[in-house]
C-alpha cells in the first residue's frame, strides 16, 4: 500500500509539473514567458537523460566524452526553443539540426585521439545519442506548441497515456500471446491490439475538438502512429537498459524511475509526429 501511494504522490507531481509548465502560458498570460517556463522544464529533463544515458552506458566500460554530450544537448534544445521565439519556423531548423551530426560526430572523433579507449569511434557515437536520442525530440515538443498550441502536445501527451494504460489493462485482461518475450515479456498481442483501439478512439472523438486545425483522418492516422511508435519505444528502452543491466535508468521518480523511464515513449514518437505533421497535413 506504501509503495502504491509514493507511485501515486511521484505521479501527480510529474503530471502537475508537466501540465503546468505547458500551459504556463495561458496561466499567467503571458505566451512568450510561457515558452520559456516550458523550455527551462525540458532543458531540465534533456540534461536528466543525458546524465542518466551517460550513466547506464558507462557502466558497461563505455568511456564517451560528457562535455561535449551535454554540450551538444543543450545547444540543441535551447536552439529549438529560442528560434521559435524569433519568428521563424522549427521545421528547417530540425533539418539542420540533423545536418549538423557529421561535424559533431567529426569533433567527437577527433576528441578521442587525447584518450585511451580501445574503441573510439564508439565513444564518439556514444557521445551524440543524448543530443539526438533525447534533445531533439525534447526541442520538437516546444516547436509543436509554437506551430499549433498547447493542445496539439497535450494530445500526444494523451494518446500516449491511454495506449500504455490500454495496452496494460487489455494485456491483464485478455493477454495469451506474448509480443516480443527477449525485450519486453510482460506485452501482449492482444495488450498492444486493445492499446491502439483506445488510442485511436481518443484521437478521433477528443483530437478535433482540441485541435480544429487537424482533420479527423489526420488525427486517426497520428492516433495509429503514435500507438506504433509508443509500443516500439518501450521496447527499445526496455532493451537499452537489459543491455547495461539496470531495472530504471535513474531514481528521480519514486516508483516510476528515472528520465528516460518517463519519456522514452515520447522521445520516439515526437520526430515521427512533427515531420507527419509538416509533410503531410
Amino acid at each position: 500500500m506504501k509503495t502504491f501511494w509514493i507511485r501515486t504522490a511521484s505521479a501527480a507531481v510529474y503530471v502537475l509539473l508537466f501540465l503546468g509548465t505547458l500551459y504556463s502560458g495561458r496561466l499567467t498570460g503571458n505566451a512568450l514567458l510561457g515558452q520559456m517556463i516550458f523550455g527551462a522544464f525540458l532543458l531540465f529533463v534533456t540534461v536528466g537523460c543525458t546524465y542518466e544515458f551517460f550513466r547506464m552506458v558507462r557502466q558497461q566500460g563505455a568511456a564517451p566524452c560528457r562535455p561535449l554530450g551535454y554540450l551538444y544537448a543543450v545547444a540543441t534544445l535551447l536552439l529549438f526553443v529560442a528560434v521559435p521565439l524569433m519568428g521563424l519556423k522549427g521545421f528547417g531548423l530540425m533539418l539542420m539540426g540533423y545536418s549538423a551530426f557529421p561535424a559533431c560526430f567529426a569533433l567527437s572523433a577527433i576528441t578521442q585521439l587525447w584518450y585511451r579507449s580501445e574503441q573510439p569511434f564508439r565513444e564518439a557515437a556514444y557521445t551524440l545519442v543524448p543530443m539526438l536520442y533525447a534533445a531533439l525530440p525534447l526541442a520538437l515538443m516546444s516547436t509543436l506548441v509554437s506551430d499549433l498550441g498547447e493542445h496539439a502536445l497535450l494530445m500526444v501527451i494523451a494518446m500516449v497515456w491511454v495506449n500504455d494504460s490500454g495496452a496494460y489493462i487489455g494485456g491483464s485482461l485478455f493477454g495469451r500471446h506474448k509480443m516480443w518475450p527477449r525485450h519486453s515479456p510482460g506485452k501482449t498481442w492482444e495488450g498492444t491490439a486493445f492499446g491502439v483501439l483506445v488510442t485511436l478512439l481518443l484521437a478521433l472523438f477528443v483530437g478535433p475538438l482540441l485541435v480544429p486545425a487537424i482533420a479527423w483522418p489526420h488525427w486517426l492516422a497520428l492516433g495509429l502512429l503514435c500507438s506504433v511508435v509508443d509500443t516500439l519505444g518501450d521496447l527499445v528502452e526496455s532493451m537499452l537498459k537489459r543491455s547495461v543491466g539496470v531495472k530504471d535508468s535513474g531514481r528521480v521518480m519514486p516508483g516510476h524511475g528515472g528520465f528516460l523511464d518517463r519519456f522514452d515513449s515520447l522521445l520516439i514518437i515526437m520526430p515521427f509526429v512533427y515531420l507527419y505533421i509538416h509533410l503531410v497535413l
